[in-house]
C-alpha cells in the first residue's frame, strides 16, 4: 500500500512559517493535485513528502510508516520526485536519462546494463519514446523532454510518484499529454501528489484537491465535494465562476469585484 499521509505538518523557513499544521490523507491510486497561489507553500509540502525536507513539526508516512524512519535506499525505491523544469545539460541519449532513475551512480557514458533494459523500454514504451531512446536529450523539444524526465521518475515503478508543475513552460498539447500521463501512472496503482497551477486540468484528471493559502489547508478531499465557487474564491482571492458541461468542469476567473 502506498497512502501518503500528512500529520499536522509544519515547516518554517528561517522565522517564517511556510506551513501550518497541515492533515491529509492521500490513498493508494489516486492523483491529487495540490493548487494554492504562488508562495503558499506547495513546492514546500512536496519536498516534505518527498523526504527531501523535514517538517519542523509533524510527519509523513507512507504506507503507514514514518517516511523518516525509512533508509535512503528503500526511500528511493518507494517514491519518486520529479521537480519543476527538470533538464538535461549533457548530451546523453534519452535511454541513458531514464536508466538514471534506476541509480543515481549509473556512469554517464558506457552501456547500460541488460538488466535494465526490460523496465527502461516499458518506461519508454509508457511515455511514447521509443523512437528517441537513442537521441541526445539535449535536442529534445520541452514536451519531448518533459516526457523523457517522467520516464526516469516511473522506470523504478515507485509506489508514490510527486511531480512539482508537470505543465509549467508546456503549451497546451504537451500540458494536456503530461496530466493524462500521470492519470494514467494513478490508473496503474501509483499514488501520485502534484503541484499544479492549471485548474482546469487538475479538475480534469484529479482525483482529489489539497488547497493551500498561507501555508494552511483550505480545503481537502474529492473533487466534486470541495472544489466550489466560494473555495476558489477565498483561494486566490479574485471571483471564480465554475462552468459543467457534458466534459465535465472549468474554472473562470472574473475582473475583480464581478460576480455575474
Amino acid at each position: 500500500m502506498s497512502t501518503l499521509r500528512f500529520n499536522g505538518v509544519s515547516a518554517r523557513r528561517g522565522e517564517r512559517l511556510v506551513l501550518d499544521g497541515i492533515s491529509a490523507s492521500i490513498p493508494s491510486g489516486h492523483l491529487a493535485a495540490v493548487i494554492g497561489p504562488n508562495g503558499a507553500g506547495k513546492s514546500t509540502l512536496l519536498d516534505i513528502a518527498s523526504g527531501l525536507k523535514r517538517p519542523t513539526q509533524g510527519s509523513v508516512e507512507i504506507g503507514g510508516v514514518d517516511l523518516h524512519r525509512l533508509g535512503w535506499r528503500e526511500l528511493a525505491r518507494l517514491r519518486a520526485y520529479l521537480p519543476q523544469r527538470a533538464g538535461v545539460d549533457w548530451p546523453i541519449t534519452v535511454e541513458r536519462v531514464v536508466a538514471l532513475g534506476l541509480t543515481p551512480s549509473l556512469p554517464a557514458f558506457g552501456g547500460v546494463p541488460a538488466s535494465w533494459l526490460p523496465a527502461i523500454n516499458e518506461a519508454l514504451q509508457a511515455c511514447d519514446l521509443l523512437e528517441l531512446r537513442d537521441r541526445p536529450a539535449t535536442q529534445l523539444s520541452g514536451g519531448e523532454l518533459a516526457r523523457a524526465m517522467l520516464a526516469r521518475a516511473i522506470v523504478g515503478n515507485p509506489a508514490l510518484l510527486i511531480v512539482d508543475e508537470p505543465t509549467a513552460g508546456l503549451d497546451p498539447r504537451h500540458a494536456i499529454d503530461a496530466v493524462q500521463r500521470l492519470r494514467g501512472r494513478a490508473d496503474a496503482g501509483c499514488t501520485v501528489l502534484m503541484a499544479i497551477h492549471d485548474l482546469d486540468l487538475a479538475l480534469a484528471c484529479a482525483d482529489s484537491i489539497l488547497a493551500i493559502r498561507d501555508g494552511r489547508l483550505l480545503a481537502h478531499g474529492p473533487i466534486h465535494e470541495v472544489v466550489t465557487e466560494a473555495v476558489l474564491t477565498s483561494l486566490y482571492e479574485v471571483p471564480v465562476r465554475l462552468l459543467r458541461d457534458g466534459d465535465g468542469m472549468s474554472v473562470r476567473f472574473l475582473k475583480s469585484g464581478v460576480h455575474s
